[in-house]
């Protein structure tokens, strides 16, 4: 078993750690991103590199910013290397600078055909894949979490620290708020694929303890009209969960949900709704 304590020193001791996000010949890129070397786990086999957008006024001062880590890390920056389309997150994340909205934020690709083991903690009964949700948290929380906090000047407590993802993303970020509230304090959920853990997922959140945080949801109501009865589990799969949160105990000002009316299920629909809900999460902890 690696030593997850040593990689973290082998990555702080290496000056060439994090490198420069290559620009030009095609690439979409804008602002300040970094590459780490590749970073092992949770998989037997998995291999991947993160990438970490910094704010505007990082090399500016010794300011210290939240930290917003994000799934399917290939197709939030740049359209070169993204399999179907770009969030636009560092384009994003620069407009917003100029509202006074700044964060770190960590883009961890997927594991390609491991995606939905990792995104899911629930077996499916009729789709392969699930079961590893677990131990992709775990990896996030114990392993990149603690790279982050050491390599760059982050706020470290839960209330800065939190997540954001799409469909089987979008439940995953759910999932970690309820089950690790003591390292995420905050979730972007987009169009979460809550169907896929076959009601698991609200038998989870209506026995986990309260502990509060704050929460983005929205879905499309034409997420994915190609596959009879999924728009509508989309659909009513996030209406049972928006009220499901509110029983809970999470508050207006704590649980935004947002229903887009011809919304589908693509990075466009998201990168559009992403100002909107990165300004609900992150406006409130960098005043």
């Amino acid at each position: 078993m690696r030593n997850e304590a040593a990689d973290i020193t082998q990555f702080i001791e290496d000056s060439d750690a994090w490198q420069d996000y290559p620009t030009g010949d095609g690439h979409t890129v804008v602002g300040t991103i970094k590459v780490s070397q590749t970073l092992h786990g949770p998989a037997r086999g998995v291999q991947r590199r993160l990438l970490i957008y910094l704010p505007p006024s990082y090399f500016k001062g010794d300011k210290r910013y939240p930290v917003l880590y994000m799934h399917d890390g290939q197709n939030l920056f740049d359209i070169v290397g993204s399999y179907s389309g770009e969030w636009q997150v560092d384009e994003t994340m620069e407009a917003l600078s100029r509202e006074g909205i700044e964060a770190i934020v960590v883009g961890v690709p997927n594991s390609g055909k491991g995606r939905s083991t990792e995104y899911s903690a629930h077996k499916h009964s009729r789709f392969t894949g699930g079961g590893g949700g677990d131990a992709y948290i775990s990896f996030l929380a114990d392993k990149v979490k603690p790279l982050i906090d050491s390599s760059f000047r982050t706020v470290t407590d839960r209330s800065h620290t939190g997540l954001m993802g799409s469909s089987m993303g979008g439940s995953i970020s759910l999932y970690a708020l309820i089950t690790r509230p003591d390292v995420f304090g905050f979730a972007g959920v987009m169009s979460p694929a809550l169907w896929w853990s076959e009601g698991t997922i609200y038998t989870l959140v209506e026995n986990s303890p309260f502990a509060g945080g704050r929460i983005y949801m929205d879905v499309g109501d034409n997420e994915t009209p190609e596959i009879p009865g999924r728009c509508e589990a989309y659909l009513n799969g996030a209406r049972r969960m928006h009220a499901l949160l509110r029983a809970k105990g999470y508050a207006p000002e704590d649980l935004l949900f947002i229903v887009e009316q011809g919304g589908a299920h693509h990075e466009s629909a998201w990168a559009r709704r992403l100002p909107g809900a990165l300004r609900f999460l992150l406006g409130p902890i960098c005043d």
